[in-house]
């Protein structure tokens, strides 16, 4: 199967379905940290989303493919688009950096494909566009971790939860007297948080590849 993985550079995903056999490639503006530039295409994904295309990934060799992608699942960035940044919708709505944000998670979810699933936080795309088709956590895929994470689909069923674990959750009590929880996974506020964040967790793409491939 031909899988295209958009706007990934940790390769989580695609490695998933190399696994399995697969024909995959990540696509991302970014140099690829997974450590297989022999499957990463660094540039724009929207030149290649439909298909019927060539690219060259970053060891300089020249693939093509052949008709639509069979697959695509795409990490459209999330950073104008996520609800934990409200209080700056404002100003990205006035320098349309959200408009921007919108239109390009529209052209992934209207790409030409048979298949197609959007990976993005709780955010306006559930009023701009529609709610998704479901809500997953890491904690029901493996991980001690909390991250609500919203896939919108296209002739795909939702994922089945593989297996449920504990969530590792910590409490803080603020100086006004509330009380924050938070995911314990990663530390917050610490240097490349907001990059280890954005990665998908193995087990959740190691179901994509098993239920979706």
């Amino acid at each position: 199967m031909n899988v295209l993985v958009a706007c990934e550079e940790s390769q989580e995903v695609r490695k998933a379905f190399r696994a399995k056999g697969h024909r995959a490639f990540s696509c991302d503006l970014q140099e690829c940290s997974g450590g297989h530039p022999e499957w990463h295409i660094m540039g724009d994904v929207l030149q290649i989303i439909n298909g019927d295309c060539w690219f060259t990934t970053c060891d300089l060799h020249t693939h093509t493919q052949d008709g639509k992608w069979d697959l695509i699942i795409a990490h459209p960035p999330c950073t104008d688009l996520a609800s934990s940044g409200a209080r700056w919708f404002p100003e990205k709505q006035k320098d349309l950096r959200q408009q921007k944000a919108c239109v390009f998670f529209m052209q992934m979810a209207l790409a030409n494909c048979d298949r197609i699933a959007i990976e993005n936080p709780v955010g306006i795309m559930s009023s701009v566009y529609r709610k998704p088709d479901q809500i997953i956590q890491p904690y029901e895929y493996g991980h001690q971790a909390r991250k609500a994470t919203c896939l919108w689909l296209k002739g795909l069923k939702p994922l089945k939860p593989t297996n449920i674990v504990e969530p590792n959750i910590q409490t803080y009590h603020r100086h006004d007297g509330r009380t924050v929880t938070f995911s314990a996974d990663y530390g917050s506020g610490s240097p490349g948080h907001g990059k280890r964040r954005s990665v998908t967790y193995s087990g959740i793409a190691q179901a994509m590849a098993d239920q979706w491939g």
